[in-house]
């Protein structure tokens, strides 16, 4: 296997943005166009913006095809759910490399200047191996700043950590004009979605899986930014966590005007309306008896350059309940 090359990293943040992400214009070196950026704990470095890059989990595919950065991308992997319409027919021209996380050898094979995750499990030793190892080989990584593995490397979860995220990427691929329009799009919507305030009033169940104990959207991640967005209230906001377990007994307790259904691979949203549905207790919610769902794809619930279509997707849908 031949060794790549290594390399010397990319730009600095935008300086109108404040933002809250585990990046800074602090973490920048832009001497002699070659840049530095702190992710996760970990300096990045590369000499050029990335040209044959591998992105995994949906969220990190998305992020790249945001920017317009398909043509330097020569693999992705592991979706949650359907990519967006609007990138569908750039994602289709990407070589797929597995279903899930590709082994170290199908990686390796496309000779990457970069591996971008949504998930630090994506680089476990049963996945694509470590960073540190990839660095060996000269292969830069990085991680969403929301899927740091060192929870204190987080940042606090808002719109201006999603945007950092977002500009990680323009700088990553040297695309960073791009990434601040994308940001300004965002910001944009956010300011007329807090116009409509669609949300008002209504107070929301947002539900990921399980039945045992559902996994619900807590305080602290993707779906609160989301409510928070169109003026609604989290049910179980008091939960720590992107997402939290609970009992049905809470639920039933909370009584939400609306309740959410994730859509995803793995637990589809018709799953949960028929569980709902057929429960004796659960059917006598307000939100089961008067059929007040939002079906809600699970990459739209993730941090991200997709989520603000997500916020989106929640306000249209709460105008009509």
């Amino acid at each position: 296997m031949r060794t790549l090359t290594k390399f010397t990293v990319l730009a600095s943040l935008a300086g109108t943005l404040a933002l809250s992400a585990c990046t800074s214009s602090d973490d920048a070196d832009t001497s002699d166009a070659s840049i530095t950026l702190t992710n996760c704990g970990r300096t990045i470095t590369m000499d050029v913006p990335a040209e044959s890059a591998i992105t995994v989990n949906q969220g990190a595919t998305e992020s790249a095809l945001a920017i317009g950065a398909q043509d330097q991308m020569v693999g992705t992997a592991y979706l949650d759910d359907a990519i967006a319409p609007k990138w569908a027919e750039a994602y289709n021209g990407i070589e797929v490399l597995a279903e899930e996380y590709p082994d170290r050898e199908t990686l390796l094979e496309k000779r990457p200047d970069l591996v971008t995750a949504s998930y630090s499990s994506a680089f476990d030793d049963k996945a694509l191996g470590s960073q540190d190892s990839l660095a060996e080989l000269g292969v830069a990584s990085y991680v969403s700043p929301f899927g740091c593995d060192d929870k204190s490397q987080r940042p606090e979860p808002s719109w201006d950590a999603v945007a950092g995220e977002t500009h990680d990427y323009g700088v990553l691929f040297g695309r960073t004009d791009e990434a601040n329009e994308v940001n300004r799009a965002m910001r944009s919507t956010l300011d007329e979605l807090k116009k409509r305030n669609a949300g008002a009033d209504k107070t929301l169940m947002w539900w990921d899986s399980k039945t045992d104990s559902p996994s619900v959207g807590g305080r602290d991640g993707g779906p609160q930014l989301v409510m928070d967005a169109v003026g609604a209230t989290n049910a179980f906001h008091t939960l720590s966590g992107n997402w939290a377990d609970t009992g049905w007994e809470s639920v039933l307790q909370a009584n939400p005007d609306v309740i959410v259904l994730v859509d995803a691979e793995w637990d589809p949203a018709d799953a949960k309306r028929q569980y709902l549905e057929s429960d004796p207790a659960l059917r006598e919610l307000d939100a089961v008896k008067n059929a007040s769902y939002v079906v809600f794809p699970f990459s739209e619930s993730t941090p991200g350059a997709r989520m603000i279509d997500g916020a989106v997707r929640l306000s249209d849908a709460l105008a009509k309940q």
